[in-house]
């Protein structure tokens, strides 16, 4: 583990340099141990896949005093603030209209299309963080035989609600975005809502399921304005 001054306001600590399951429950073990405390002094947390960034009041506490509070807490085990965690279940259809990037992500693994849909809904992610624009997920857990790269050249725009593959990692696109993972279906579930609390219909350390619908059931999520 690595304490890096971030800012005149924040660390980051750092546990590694790979994606890997195992630094990612140091990374949400000291998230968790963190917001147990509920320090006043630390303002803010942002964990990322191996790294969490740790922002504070400077005129409260000093870098100093932080790194000694994340110290003794950064070996603690890995558990939830409050209750089991969360599981939840997202419908996806993987209809060609809404997944243009299947044919690609079967060629590139070399798996049928129905294979490559079937692998993704069995599969159980962890929400690892968020980032890149708000409710945007970064799920864990992507069965390696999916691994793809990310497109050569980004689309200009993404609709809210497409579900994307990129490397080791998949997400769920919670706005219309500019975005270049490869894209092999669709949620009608909103994503994100600045009106809810809590605004996000996921949060980190939850446990995610997809699972497949059809375009009619497609629509009638749509039409209900879930």
């Amino acid at each position: 583990m690595k304490i890096i001054a971030g800012s005149d306001s924040s660390l980051l600590v750092v546990f590694g340099d790979a994606i890997s399951s195992a630094i990612e429950d140091r990374v949400r073990g000291l998230l968790y141990a963190l917001q147990a405390k509920r320090d006043a002094r630390i303002s803010n947390l942002h964990p990322g896949y191996t790294s969490l960034l740790v922002d504070f009041d400077p005129l409260a506490v000093s870098h100093e005093e932080v790194a000694a509070i994340i110290e003794s807490l950064a070996n603690l085990p890995c558990s939830p603030v409050v209750g089991e965690t969360k599981v939840v279940e997202i419908p996806v259809c993987y209809d060609a209209e809404f997944g243009p990037d299947l044919e690609d992500v079967s060629a590139c693994t070399r798996l049928s299309v129905e294979e490559v849909i079937r692998l993704h809904s069995a599969s159980s992610y962890r929400v690892c963080f968020l980032g890149f624009t708000a409710g945007f997920a970064y799920l864990g857990g992507l069965p390696e035989a999916l691994h793809t790269p990310r497109l050569a050249t980004p689309r200009g725009a993404v609709a809210a609600g497409s579900v994307g593959i990129a490397g080791s990692q998949t997400g769920i696109y919670p706005t219309q975005t500019p975005g270049g993972w490869r894209l092999i279906g669709r949620t009608p579930l909103r994503m994100f809502d600045p009106r809810a609390r809590p605004p996000t219909r996921v949060q980190t350390g939850d446990r995610v399921r997809f699972s497949s619908i059809d375009r009619a059931q497609f629509d009638r999520h749509w039409q209900a304005g879930q």
